[in-house]
């Protein structure tokens, strides 16, 4: 890419596939991000993890 030798039109399709990465990426982090806040302490001490739903991003 840096050479300019690739074409334009492959460009944009490797900038498309990013941006479908990044938003796949962020999703996986905000479901990552809010099992870390339903993790809870029991009164035994033992951390419990709640099921919480996640809807389809594809």
């Amino acid at each position: 890419m840096e050479s300019g030798d690739t074409p334009l039109a492959e460009l944009l399709v490797k900038f498309e596939e990013g941006g479908k990465l990044l938003k796949i990426c962020e999703a996986r982090l905000k479901d990552a991000e809010m099992k870390i806040e339903l993790l809870k302490k029991q009164k035994n001490g033992d951390a419990e993890l709640a099921d919480f739903p996640v809807a389809d991003r594809e």
